[in-house]
This record gives structure tokens, C-alpha cells and sequence, in this order.
């Protein structure tokens, strides 16, 4: 197959496409990105060409090839507990907070790729459980959402390669919370139960999730729009309980898209609170 870089009037129809069909907006020089990532899934489709499988895939006629396609530009590096500090202000600010309720919690890892940061949150509850025994009398459930169906799959199976659980995982919390299982790493169940994962595209309707106490989107504004950032905040403050938090990526904020939430700061980071 070809490896020079998908033509200037093939990326910009690819652009209109992927926006349009997950809303991810790619940047005017993404050209060799893009051709990386869909020269496997031209040679798995048998495609002579990338021109002749982007003109399959424009046509709409093939939902495997979309759905290989959007896996493809949608699957980002993960890792367990990343950057640390969200899953710190969970574990030390929110729950202690919530626990005092005793009503159920429920949090939503939204694009929560192959399960790091919904089981990474998981386990922050059994720790804060451990650490404070008999505080937390309330059931915790934790909804993980993709647009990647091959990514809910393999975080509802648990199962890592030894490459996956280094990236973030400390040796105590990997011998504590999973088992080795001839050459991968199981999660173990009671960390397991309070997870579960299904399809969701950003772009669709959030509804029928349920309302939730804490929601965790993290690192996945920065590839949308404007008004799609603004769509995406205001639909996900509908949600929210009332006193409700949203966790960001660092370098994200709803600041000049929705007047729905305030920043509120721990000493450990920043998080998002809904306005009364």
C-alpha cells in the first residue's frame, strides 16, 4: 500500500467526516496522523488504496468499516491513576463529602477508553474504605462510557498485559488489586462489581445514564469544537446532582463555554462545581 500521506482534498473530506460523525475537529496539519492510523485498517479491509477506502467510508453503506475507522482516531494512550491529583481530591475531598449523605454515589468516566480510570476510581474507593472503615455505608457505581465499542469490550473483560499495568500503577496497588493470571493481570472482582461500561458517543443523548455525583472528563474537550465543548458541558451540568462535580484535564476548563459551573480548589488541584 501507498504511505505517503493522504491528499489535501481527501483529509479535508476526512475532517468534515469524523467531525460530523464523533465530532472530533482534526487540525489543518494532521495529514501524516491520520494516514498512520488508517493504513491498518485499510490493509485489514483488504482496501488497494486509502483513497478507495475513504470513498467506501464516505458512502455510509459500511458500519464496520465506520466503527474501525472512528476506533482508530478515537483510541488514546490511557494509563491508571493519571496525573494523579483527580483521583487524590476524590479520595481525600469528595468522598468524605458525599459519605456523609449515605445515599448512593454514582460517577461517570466518560471516554474511559479500556477501564484505567473507572477501576482506577474503584480502587480509590476501596482505599478510602479501607482507611476509613464504616464511613462509606452507601453503594458506589461507576459508569465508564466510549465511543469505542473494542475498547468497552476489553474494559468489561479486566484483563491487562504486563505493558499496561506498569503505566501508572504502583507494585503495592498492582498486587492488591489484581491477579496474575499466566500472562495477564486480572482485576479483581470486588474492584470489578462497581464498574460497568456501554457505548456512548459524546455527541448523543446522556439521559438515559442517570444523574450523577461526580463526572470524570478528562483530556477530552481538547479535541472538540467550540460549540461542541459547549454542548458537551451544558448537557453533562443537566446530569449532575445538585452540588454535583466535574473533574477536567489540566489544561481544560468550562470557562467562556457554560456559565454552569464554578471553579472550586483543594489543595490538591482543581474541580468544577455546579451552580446552585
Amino acid at each position: 500500500m501507498d504511505q505517503s500521506p493522504i491528499a489535501a482534498s481527501e483529509y479535508d473530506t476526512f475532517r468534515r467526516y469524523l467531525e460530523d460523525a464523533c465530532g472530533i475537529v482534526l487540525g489543518e496539519n494532521k495529514h501524516y496522523l491520520v494516514t498512520s492510523r488508517l493504513k491498518r485498517v485499510t490493509e485489514e479491509f483488504s482496501f488497494p488504496s486509502l483513497s478507495q477506502m475513504m470513498n467506501t467510508l464516505v458512502k455510509g453503506n459500511d458500519r464496520q468499516l465506520r466503527e474501525k475507522v472512528i476506533d482508530a482516531m478515537t483510541t488514546n494512550e490511557t494509563m491508571w491513576f493519571r496525573d494523579v491529583y483527580p483521583f487524590e481530591i476524590f479520595k481525600k475531598e469528595l468522598l468524605p463529602e458525599l459519605s456523609k449523605d449515605k445515599m448512593p454515589i454514582r460517577i461517570w468516566s466518560a471516554a474511559s477508553s479500556t477501564g484505567q480510570e473507572a477501576y482506577s476510581i474503584s480502587m480509590s474507593v476501596s482505599e478510602f474504605q479501607q482507611t476509613n472503615p464504616g464511613k462509606l455505608s452507601s453503594n458506589v457505581e461507576i459508569v465508564g462510557t466510549d465511543i469505542s465499542q473494542t475498547v468497552v469490550n476489553q474494559a468489561k473483560q479486566g484483563n491487562y498485559d504486563e505493558l499496561s499495568v506498569i503505566r501508572g500503577l504502583s507494585p503495592e496497588r498492582r498486587d492488591k488489586f489484581f491477579v496474575k493470571r499466566e500472562d495477564k493481570w486480572a482485576i479483581r472482582p470486588e474492584i470489578m462489581q462497581r464498574a460497568r461500561f456501554t457505548e456512548l458517543n459524546l455527541l448523543n443523548n446522556y439521559s438515559l445514564l442517570g444523574k450523577f455525583d461526580i463526572i470524570f472528563c478528562r483530556n477530552v474537550l481538547i479535541y472538540f469544537s467550540s460549540e461542541m465543548k459547549k454542548d458537551i458541558l451544558e448537557r453533562m451540568a443537566q446530569i449532575l446532582k445538585p452540588g454535583g462535580t466535574l473533574i477536567l484535564g489540566g489544561s481544560e476548563s468550562p470557562t467562556g463555554y457554560t456559565k454552569a459551573f464554578r471553579m472550586h480548589r483543594y489543595p490538591d488541584g482543581v474541580v468544577y462545581k455546579l451552580n446552585d
